[in-house]
């Protein structure tokens, strides 16, 4: 039975990292948002009686309803056997996960420092300010502890021989900031070895081929999490 997996249909977004794990592990879902349109996430939200999301991504499945982008994830990894197992793989994953999405969050904030309710054009000052700070000083601790976290591990993997939904996690992660901010992530692409390596082997898997070459795979723009403004972006 395949999942129905809810989230805005126009953006990646955070659901962009549930997408990777669904197309990796050939686990059959339908996007349901993207198949009926943005009113019918919001209609299916509102009708959530027991356990509701507070906001999509969120998968259903046996009258469940599944939230936040990490519980997701562990939750195929466990249900599906899709990465490595074993109590101490499972925990570190997820912790690497909370991570990603603590990194994600901030990446937001630099264009949206105070409120999401406003526009960039009414807080343009205060991202400008905020974009100094995560790239000088958030963007390298993070990138530095991922490094680090691949360093841990034999096998170039977060958790070793295999990928885990973390690593296509951190690709998409790098992907984003990439997009977001060019200049800083060309210059600090070498001094963070592991992680462009990392990110250069998931785009090479053989499982991402064919949803990397469709248009199930949406492109950033304006309106997600990671977006462009040039004047945000510097070496």
């Amino acid at each position: 039975m395949a999942y129905d997996f809810w989230y805005w249909p126009s953006i990646p977004g955070r659901g962009e990292f549930v997408r990777l794990t669904l197309e990796a592990c050939a686990i059959p879902y339908r996007d349901r948002a993207r198949e009926d349109g943005a009113e019918a996430l919001i209609a299916d939200m509102a009708r959530h009686d027991a356990g509701p999301a507070f906001a999509p991504p969120y998968i259903a499945t046996d009258g469940r309803t599944i939230a936040q982008t990490a519980n997701i994830l562990f939750y195929l990894a466990e249900r599906h056997e899709c990465g490595p197992s074993g109590l101490k793989a499972r925990y570190w994953l997820l912790q690497v996960q909370l991570t990603i999405m603590d990194m994600v969050a901030e990446a937001h904030d630099v264009h949206h420092p105070l409120s999401s309710a406003l526009y960039y054009e009414e807080q343009k000052a205060e991202a400008l300010r905020a974009a100094h700070g995560f790239r000088d000083q958030r963007i390298p601790k993070y990138l530095a502890y991922f490094d680090h976290a691949l360093a841990s591990e034999a096998g170039g993997w977060l958790a070793g021989e295999r990928w885990s939904y973390a690593d296509l996690s951190l690709f998409h992660l790098v992907e984003g900031l990439r997009y977001a901010f060019p200049l800083r992530m060309a210059t600090l692409a070498r001094r963070y070895a592991r992680v462009e390596d990392l990110h250069g082997r998931v785009a090479a898997l053989p499982e991402l081929q064919d949803y990397f070459g469709s248009n199930r795979r949406l492109s950033f723009n304006d309106q997600g999490v990671f977006r462009h403004y040039p004047e945000l972006d510097a070496p």
